[in-house]
């Protein structure tokens, strides 16, 4: 593969920048190796973490796909790129040792591969959660992604997993998390929030080397015919229109953190195209799931080739669009004025007043 398309995040190589980022398909170990043979720069393998609750939670999970028209449609590769994704997922099943045995096992094959395996811890309770991380670096892992963002919290059992609004909450989780562990830690952090960038800047400043931004959001869609919610609660809801939120946040970061924070953007990228956009955005990476979760670890296969031939066409590297498009970014008091302009987009009012006749 070419050197146009490498990355760092922090002082970690990839020789890409699409990761495939963690969801059911990555629990068993048959889902991350195709993950890995697909070409991805970077695996994450479903998070764990000490909660029973919150492994009884993938078993009660459910999975819906919906057009524009909040109709459900078939679960598969027939589905229409603008579906909204709707479920109620969980963690890892596995218990702790045993997926840490297979996450080792796998990062023999990644390390083979030139890839990244990124073994995920989910928040539960801060104790078990360091104890847990400590044991990641003596097994000899590279990274360790610490999810502090869930869409659930609100929803699951008390302690199964944890959404965290406040930055003084984050800056004390991760420099507690940094004062055991001393191997490379992204950061992912909410969504749900209108202090992203804050967010960000309190995992940084306590010892982050990168920040994921920013989980799915926790949404409810009525059913009409039976007057329930869909799936029967709120869920966490995602697809391709959430990319415009999370370069936002992208670049919002950016700009106060400065071009050296390495962001990883998650949440609305569907293909090599999204990446780009992501990485115009500040992103140094991109993570895809639901769309290969969807549709198949091929997904992943097609976002590098993608990537790499906008790249090409381009003439630039993966690593000289950084930022580029967040760099460039005005706020609404720097653009020109165009003084009814907005008259071009509302009804002709003629044809009101013939109705109204």
């Amino acid at each position: 593969m070419s050197n146009a398309l490498q990355t760092s995040i922090g002082a970690l190589r990839l020789k890409n920048p699409i990761i495939a980022a963690p969801a059911e398909h990555m629990v068993d170990a048959a889902g991350v190796r195709a993950a890995i043979r697909a070409g991805a720069g970077a695996v994450v393998v479903k998070s764990n973490n000490e909660s029973a609750a919150a492994k009884d939670q993938l078993q009660r999970a459910e999975y819906i796909a919906l057009d524009e028209r909040w109709n459900p449609v078939p679960w598969g590769p027939q589905a229409p790129r603008s579906v909204t994704l709707a479920t109620r997922s969980g963690m890892s099943p596995q218990p702790f040792d045993a997926w840490l045995d297979q996450t080792v096992a796998l990062d023999r094959l990644a390390r083979a591969e030139d890839t990244l395996l990124v073994p995920s811890l989910i928040l539960g309770g801060m104790e078990a959660a360091l104890g847990m991380a400590k044991r990641v670096e003596q097994a000899g892992l590279r990274v360790l992604e610490f999810n502090i963002g869930t869409p659930y919290a609100s929803q699951a059992v008390k302690g199964a997993v944890s959404t965290e609004l406040s930055p003084a909450r984050v800056a004390e989780i991760v420099t507690q998390l940094r004062a055991v562990v001393s191997l490379p830690v992204w950061i992912k952090i909410t969504g749900q929030s209108e202090r992203v960038p804050e967010l960000a800047e309190a995992a940084f400043g306590a010892g982050a080397q990168s920040v994921v931004m920013a989980g799915r959001l926790l949404g409810m869609v009525p059913d009409l015919d039976s007057f329930t919610p869909v799936l029967g609660t709120s869920l966490g809801i995602g697809g391709y229109w959430n990319l415009p939120l999370t370069c936002h946040w992208l670049a919002l970061s950016r700009a106060r953190l400065g071009p050296a924070a390495s962001l990883i953007g998650i949440n609305g990228a569907q293909d090599g195209l999204d990446a780009a956009r992501m990485m115009l955005a500040g992103a140094s990476a991109v993570g895809i799931a639901s769309n290969a979760m969807l549709r198949g670890f091929g997904v992943l296969t097609e976002a590098v080739d993608q990537l790499a031939g906008y790249l090409a066409q381009k003439g630039l590297t993966a690593e000289e669009i950084i930022g580029r498009a967040a760099d460039s970014r005005r706020s609404f008091a720097d653009m020109p004025l165009r003084t009814d302009h907005w008259r071009a987009f509302i009804p002709p009012m003629g044809a009101l007043e013939t109705r109204e006749n």
